[in-house]
């Protein structure tokens, strides 16, 4: 059986993986940058812009596991976009551009399904209303025995946790807080006891946290 995972998913001190006020032109809210700013400075982040340089150290390995073995996305709404309810103009694609960087089927869970989006680079959006193991479901399929990764945002993240779908769980602690935005952890008590935890501080100033089943 193909293996769920998530990666690079970054919250701040306080458990918030996203700020508060998501907009079009504040994909995060009123966190901005703060959580991903380690990441922006890998070589893996800047290969992605089809740039060259950037660090190598202990962010870059733990990012760079992000893509490997991957054959399918499962992304929450809010991660495609900022708009709420019904589509009022699905001529929106996404943030990333024309050649986003999946590469993969990307299945987007939405109370309001759309057509599928075919986009340059191998990425399809298809944009489903269904439970989490129903969208694994489809995402396997869709994988052709490769892994699934869970992209977020946050409340996307917690419904595959709390469902006990997630199998590794790659999350990053950014010495920030921000008191206010979508938390990670709640509901999740005892979630420890599921997996094998591994800790490795960066001196970026984060700190990898692996979860893994035993």
């Amino acid at each position: 059986m193909s293996l769920v995972r998530v990666h690079n998913f970054s919250i701040s001190l306080d458990g918030y993986g996203t700020g508060e006020g998501q907009s079009l032109d504040a994909p995060f809210g009123h966190a901005a940058d703060r959580l991903h700013t380690w990441f922006f400075h890998t070589r893996t982040f800047r290969r992605m812009q089809g740039k060259d340089g950037g660090s190598t150290g202990v962010d870059d390995a733990m990012a760079r596991t992000w893509g490997d073995g991957i054959g399918a996305e499962i992304m929450g709404r809010h991660k495609f976009g900022p708009q709420r309810g019904p589509w009022q103009d699905e001529d929106w694609r996404g943030w990333w551009g024309p050649n986003p960087p999946f590469h993969t089927p990307v299945f987007v869970l939405t109370h309001h399904p759309r057509p599928s989006l075919e986009m340059d680079g191998g990425t399809v959006f298809h944009f489903i209303d269904a439970s989490p193991e129903e969208a694994l479901r489809r995402a396997r399929e869709a994988a052709g025995g490769l892994d699934v990764r869970i992209g977020g945002g946050p409340s996307t993240v917690r419904e595959f946790l709390a469902a006990d779908l997630i199998d590794h769980l790659h999350v990053v602690v950014v010495p920030v807080l921000l008191g206010r935005g979508e938390p990670l952890w709640t509901g999740l008590e005892g979630l420890e006891q599921r997996f094998r935890t591994e800790a490795v501080a960066a001196p970026s100033g984060v700190t990898h946290l692996t979860f893994t089943r035993p």
